[in-house]
């Protein structure tokens, strides 16, 4: 249920390269696949395999992978208000994760650092390619 959504982000973001436009998007692409999907957009789920040269090439994203126990998330949670996301869901959200790998194009950013610096880590990542 989760693909046709995947691949409408993939067209957004398709038109925003297009465009040359940057674009962030967050959401919680949980598994490899999700974000394979991200990237390459339906052809993705056909092949499973990246794309052949020449056809339709894939989008360069770098994704960040937000780290933290389930402590601190389930923490934040709880401070939330008017989150679709209930507090009772995070231990199927933490079973769920394939947190990222080589050759994925991603960085680690741990979640017991300030708000300020974790964004700082991100614009630093993005600036430098």
């Amino acid at each position: 249920d989760r693909i046709p959504w995947l691949c409408a982000l993939h067209d957004i973001l398709r038109r925003e390269d297009t465009s040359r436009q940057d674009a962030i998007l967050a959401c919680s692409a949980l598994k490899k696949m999700y974000r394979h999907v991200l990237i390459s957009g339906a052809s993705a789920i056909k092949s499973n395999q990246p794309e052949q040269p020449g056809e339709n090439p894939a989008l360069k994203v770098l994704f960040v992978h937000l780290d933290g126990s389930m402590d601190i998330i389930a923490g934040r949670l709880e401070k939330r208000r008017g989150h679709f996301m209930p507090p009772e869901l995070l231990k199927s959200q933490f079973d769920t994760l394939e947190p990222p790998s080589a050759p994925e194009n991603f960085i680690t950013v741990s979640l017991e650092k300030s708000l300020p610096e974790i964004v700082l880590e991100i614009e630093t990542a993005i600036l430098q390619g």
